[in-house]
């Protein structure tokens, strides 16, 4: 599994199970989403301004779609959706999120 401290650029082509996520230790960011999604597309930007401040944050980016085990488990619905965890655990979650505040909000929890 791929884990970045600041903004991953990359969406995990291999299958992240749930057992991976709940090891993970410290603050964390999963980004659900896919590489050609529109949606995602316009969030990079953001992401990458915002996670700049949060080197000490884990960024996991996950390719998200029909039979996707991970995405079901954590009812994504929409892309992105961007999940807080702290040590495995959800703390917090944005849905599309448009502005550089929504995501700062999430990450200060």
């Amino acid at each position: 599994m791929n884990v970045v401290n600041g903004f991953n650029a990359e969406y995990q082509d291999e299958e992240i199970t749930l057992e991976d996520v709940e090891r993970l230790e410290g603050d964390v960011l999963l980004e659900f989403g896919t590489p050609w999604c529109g949606y995602c597309k316009k969030a990079q930007p953001l992401l990458s301004e915002v996670m700049d401040d949060f080197l000490d944050v884990q960024h996991v980016k996950v390719v998200d779609g029909k039979g996707k085990r991970l995405g079901r488990h954590y009812q994504v619905k929409l892309w992105p959706t961007l999940i807080a965890l702290q040590d495995g655990k959800e703390v917090g979650r944005v849905v599309r999120p448009d502005s550089e505040e929504e995501i700062r909000k999430l990450l200060d929890v």
